[in-house]
């Protein structure tokens, strides 16, 4: 039976990456987690062994660093474009590129805090900021995002009316905390084609500001959140989509993953104590198992390209 070579690809993994920018005595930090994967014209390697074809993945790395320097770091979008156009360009073999970018977010120690207010940071401990460059030679596709972004609604939610068979013991629940853990891919509608050469990412005609559609659709996922009397997680995860779409006319596509951070009210019967009183109430905040929500949310006309499985993007 004949044996063929399937989809493949390589590359450098998670190249941490800071930026220090020196403005006078105020410093701007960039951290990042960049990983590099390059397809092409790859068989004989595969085949043969010979690595006639191979950039080395050492190479990939410097590559990083250097664009780093040369080019900055404006957003984890712009610079991913920067390096992806790079590769498949001055690379004969590649026809395609993908970079993944994270970024951990850092903020000042304000003086009079420990801080002189121009050097000194903290990790900033909410979400991380992900993004995913590929360039396939003529286009350039930007998919942006979130992780670990954790939100709770301590009232305005219920559950109830669900379907029931013999197995069911959940008890329909009219006021419940409702918690996740926000996952989120959104993909913009520009191309990147009026890009006027491999390393122009800043000449690119039409191109969003990548920090800015940032910040504001993490705004619009938290308001939706925040505003939505919630019948379910999937109804929450709908206006958080349809908010986005509708504030940001750059992004055509947004997909969710929310996993369900279930509180179970304690039973504290055994020791002569009423909980879930109009005062208040204790939880056991469960950590697993827990419900699990996905869904994409689209622009009319557009086409669902974010992968079902974020972690496959």
């Amino acid at each position: 039976m004949p044996i063929t070579l399937g989809q493949n690809q390589y590359g450098k993994a998670e190249n941490r990456v800071v930026k220090i920018t020196r403005d006078g005595a105020t410093h701007h930090i960039k951290d990042l987690n960049v990983s590099v994967s390059l397809s092409g014209d790859l068989d004989d390697v595969h085949l043969s062994g010979s690595n006639a074809h191979v950039l080395p993945t050492d190479t990939m790395k410097n590559t990083v660093y250097a664009f780093a320097k040369e080019h900055g770091i404006e957003s984890p979008e712009q610079f991913g474009i920067v390096l992806a156009r790079h590769f498949v360009t001055t690379c004969a073999p590649i026809d395609r590129a993908r970079v993944r970018i994270e970024e951990y977010a850092w903020e000042r120690i304000a003086a009079g805090e420990g801080g002189d207010g121009g050097h000194s940071f903290v990790r900033r401990g909410q979400e991380t900021r992900v993004s995913q460059i590929t360039f396939d030679g003529e286009r350039v596709e930007v998919v942006s995002g979130l992780k670990d972004l954790t939100v709770l609604n301590s009232t305005d939610s219920e559950f109830w009316g669900f379907a029931k068979d013999k197995y069911t013991t959940l008890k329909e629940a009219y006021d419940r905390i409702l918690a996740t853990d926000v996952s989120a891919r959104w993909r913009y509608g520009w191309s990147g084609a009026a890009g006027s050469d491999d390393e122009g990412a800043d000449g690119d005609i039409g191109a969003p500001d990548w920090n800015e559609s940032y910040e504001q659709t993490k705004r619009h996922v938290l308001a939706a959140f925040a505003e939505t009397y919630s019948l379910s997680l999937q109804q929450t995860l709908h206006q958080m989509g349809t908010r986005v779409l509708d504030h940001r006319d750059e992004i055509d596509e947004i997909r969710f993953s929310l996993p369900n951070k279930h509180h179970f009210l304690v039973d504290l019967a055994p020791f002569g104590l009423k909980n879930d009183t109009p005062e208040g109430a204790v939880y056991l905040a469960a950590d697993r198992s827990y419900g699990l929500i996905e869904a994409t949310v689209l622009r009319d006309g557009a086409d669902a390209r974010i992968a079902a499985d974020l972690t496959t993007l």
